[in-house]
């Protein structure tokens, strides 16, 4: 229990981070949502054992420390740059040549354990689509970070990145509704945006492991 508790506070700060940046610009204490971060970095590097995830993290925290210091406004917003760069990196390995199926195939595989061929190569064009979003958001989280002014920033990060992401869900599926209509399907349901989120939701620790041991 106190785990789910931990990983729900977690969750909702990385969630509130954006605006907390954006208030400790207007406060004058940009420094400390970074520094929460570096915390929450440190407690995951010292009670991980594996040496590899342990130092990528113990990098993030020395590269939040030094830039509270020498370049606070910059490195506050560097942290949606790292989650959108893991996203991408995580559905991007599935489409390299030895580490697949696909990300999105290995959600699929829970609602259609025998996948046909066609639907193999669409589950794959909807991981290229993914892993571009998630590079494109890495773009524009950089620009608006250099060029534009806090506000602007927040609302991307907070606000649009996941606004834009609901577009994708919902407009992916209504495509696919009617997608699927035309192709020869075993009789399993297609599954709703509902359906998909519990899926992510009950094993997206799994693929998360096995995309990591691939």
């Amino acid at each position: 229990m106190r785990k789910i508790l931990r990983g729900i506070i977690t969750s909702t700060f990385f969630l509130l981070y954006p605006y907390l940046v954006y208030r400790g610009v207007q406060e004058g204490i940009v420094w400390f949502a970074p520094a929460i971060i570096a915390s929450i970095y440190l407690h995951q590097a010292i009670k991980t054992s594996r040496r590899r995830v342990m130092f990528a993290k113990l990098d993030v925290v020395l590269l939040l420390l030094i830039g509270g210091i020498f370049y606070q406004d910059l490195i506050a917003k560097i942290i949606p740059i790292f989650i959108q760069l893991s996203l991408m990196s995580f559905f991007g390995k599935t489409l390299l040549k030895g580490k697949g199926p696909s990300l999105v195939e290995r959600f699929a595989s829970y609602d259609f354990p025998d996948i046909p061929p066609i639907i193999s190569q669409y589950c794959r064009y909807l991981t290229i689509m993914w892993t571009s979003f998630f590079a494109f958001n890495i773009t524009a989280c950089i620009v608006l970070a250099i060029f534009a002014p806090v506000s602007w920033w927040a609302l991307y990060t907070g606000v649009m990145i996941f606004a834009l992401s609901g577009v994708l869900m919902v407009g992916e599926y209504i495509w696919r509704h009617f997608y699927f209509r035309t192709l020869e399907l075993p009789d399993e349901p297609i599954p709703g945006v509902k359906d998909s989120m519990r899926s992510m939701i009950v094993n997206g620790r799994t693929i998360w492991l096995d995309v990591q041991a691939s």
